[in-house]
């Protein structure tokens, strides 16, 4: 690693952790030229695990000895250039939040997303995210999927991105071990009508979470997962598909979709926010 000792955070050579925004990030317009900032130990380790080049390194001065297997581990992959720079925390505290650092930012590369043919081969369970807006969200819906065993994550379009950074935090570094992609890439028509056509010419029944007069309960959904395949009804593949907050699924998915699932809920309770409903609905769908 290259260490560099910066006296102010308004080096020029930190404007990929100051002064871009996340979109500008992002880079549509030259996807392999894009980035996203990794925010804490945790989730630079589960970035470096997950085999993400880094790109440079933003870290507290006392927490340098710490990050030391880390450096090791991107000398022996990516080669001994990569900068490390080296602030106080009095410089680093100028930085909007910083104190949700934990010590440490990494700018990293983003990699080219799957198809979502690929990463829905053999996938008995896939979660997919409807433009859902908020990136606490997303990365609480990343990480229950990476506990309770979902398969893949796909994104709408116009969905919050789980590589920006409070998203990659709240899931604390599961976005890079849960495979997902962009269903649709950029393109906002695409989902639902095309979107859902894709879900099952891949094989996967589309559940669209959501209370309307034919919802069925969640209790009846794990039933007709778990019967024989002989059974009436029965589904092999599912593609769970949850809204964004407010205003839940587009009239047009629920339409669309194979079946309508609601969670059955008491003291007149009629939704929860969707980190939680997609948490239920993840732990009651899981194979027995």
């Amino acid at each position: 690693m290259r260490y560099i000792h910066i006296d102010s955070i308004d080096d020029e050579r930190l404007v990929t952790f100051t002064h871009l925004t996340e979109p500008q990030l992002r880079n549509r317009l030259e996807p392999s030229m894009g980035m996203f900032i990794a925010e804490s130990p945790k989730v630079i380790d589960r970035a470096l695990a997950a085999d993400v080049e880094p790109v440079s390194f933003l870290v507290e001065e006392s927490w340098l000895s710490g990050m030391e297997s880390e450096f090791a581990q991107v000398d022996a992959r990516w080669g001994t250039d990569v900068p490390v720079y080296i602030a106080t925390s009095e410089e680093l505290k100028r930085i909007t939040g910083y104190r949700l650092h934990r010590g440490a930012l990494a700018t990293m590369r983003r990699w080219t997303l799957p198809s979502v043919e690929d990463i829905c081969r053999g996938a008995s369970r896939v979660a997919v995210m409807e433009n859902i807006v908020d990136p606490t969200n997303v990365g609480a819906l990343m990480r229950s999927a990476a506990a309770l065993d979902v398969d893949a994550v796909l994104v709408t379009p116009s969905c919050g991105d789980p590589l920006y950074r409070r998203a990659a935090r709240v899931s604390m570094g599961t976005v890079f071990q849960v495979p997902w992609t962009r269903i649709g890439g950029d393109d906002t028509h695409y989902w639902p009508w095309k979107g859902l056509e894709e879900l099952r010419a891949c094989g996967l029944t589309t559940a669209a979470l959501a209370l309307t007069d034919d919802s069925i309960g969640l209790d009846d959904l794990v039933e007709r997962l778990n019967n024989t395949p002989d059974t009436p009804g029965h589904i092999d593949r599912l593609a769970m598909i949850f809204g964004t907050e407010g205003d839940g699924l587009s009239r047009h998915t629920i339409a669309n979709a194979d079946l309508t699932v609601k969670i059955p809920m008491s003291h007149d309770v009629d939704s929860l926010n969707v980190a939680a409903s997609s948490a239920v609905t993840f732990w009651a769908t899981r194979r027995r």
